[in-house]
């Protein structure tokens, strides 16, 4: 992504001159616009749009543009957000053994391929430390119980508001976070998980799925909500599978899935690609 854009994210109820309002407020500040796309959900009539503007002669800025923009955003009764891509955001990790998505999303912020900040990693065990410190970063080890659990998500907490995180990725961390947790990180929760879901639910899902002779596995990538595991999906693969294959065999072509479905979550929501509306999401590829 071009450091020298902001992209701005609207919903509101759908009617007409919107487009038309949008482009003629960027031209009229010397704006260009690099990409749009736009999207009306005719069941609820709702309208949502995401705006790529070249910020190079854009005559606004992080300091002025919420005052300029805000009487349209009220004629429309919008709900918007804009980010200045150079404010590059900051990404923790939440881990617990399994290493296969922390390994991929480490490689990709090594490599450039997410143009993020990566302040830490965090994991209830001490396993992964020698993995993540050979990239360079911070590996934090905070032990928990179920007599601890209060405890230990304070400290988690408090690490992630000590190293600014703008969002936090659940790399097959295998901890249910509190409500309090969840609603204050709304919609910068990003979890990944099998697609069996709500058949083969709790331990051993791929044995489960062996053992029933499915002929499709997958993966699902969602921010996190108070109910487990059903929250707004930002993105899905599926694999057919046969008999031929066993649970070893289940299990590589599940963890691979996992593996590209929450880093293409993750990039959709650094890029500024999903919007979110009652429990479903618009993405913007």
């Amino acid at each position: 992504m071009n450091p020298s854009t902001a992209r701005l994210l609207i919903s509101c109820p759908d009617q007409r001159g919107i487009v038309a309002a949008v482009a003629n407020f960027i031209a009229q500040y010397d704006g260009n616009i690099l990409d749009a796309d736009q999207h009306t959900d005719r069941d609820h009539a709702e309208f949502f749009m995401r705006v790529e503007i070249d910020a190079e002669g854009f005559l606004l800025n992080a300091a002025n543009f919420a005052g300029a923009w805000q009487p349209l955003a009220d004629k429309f009764r919008m709900r918007w957000y804009v980010h200045w891509a150079h404010d590059t955001r900051r990404m923790a990790i939440l881990v617990s053994r399994m290493s296969h998505c922390l390994n991929d999303l480490l490689w990709r912020w090594k490599h450039g391929e997410l143009r993020v900040e990566l302040v830490a990693v965090i994991s209830n065990h001490p396993d992964l430390r020698e993995t993540v410190e050979s990239f360079g970063v911070p590996y934090e080890h905070l032990p928990v119980t179920s007599a601890t659990k209060d405890d230990q998500e304070r400290a988690v907490r408090a690490l992630l508001e000590r190293t600014g995180a703008d969002f936090v990725v659940l790399a097959r961390y295998m901890q249910i976070l509190s409500p309090t947790f969840v609603a204050d990180y709304r919609n910068r929760l990003i979890n990944i998980h099998h697609s069996f879901l709500p058949a083969f639910a709790g331990a051993r899902p791929y044995h489960q799925a062996h053992e029933r002779g499915v002929k499709i596995i997958g993966a699902t990538s969602h921010y996190v909500t108070d109910v487990l595991d059903d929250g707004p999906i930002i993105a899905q693969q599926t694999l057919p599978v046969d008999h031929r294959d066993g649970v070893d065999d289940l299990v590589r072509k599940g963890r691979d899935l996992e593996r590209l479905v929450l880093a293409e979550a993750v990039r959709l929501h650094v890029e500024d690609r999903i919007l979110v509306a009652r429990n479903k999401t618009v993405v913007f590829q």
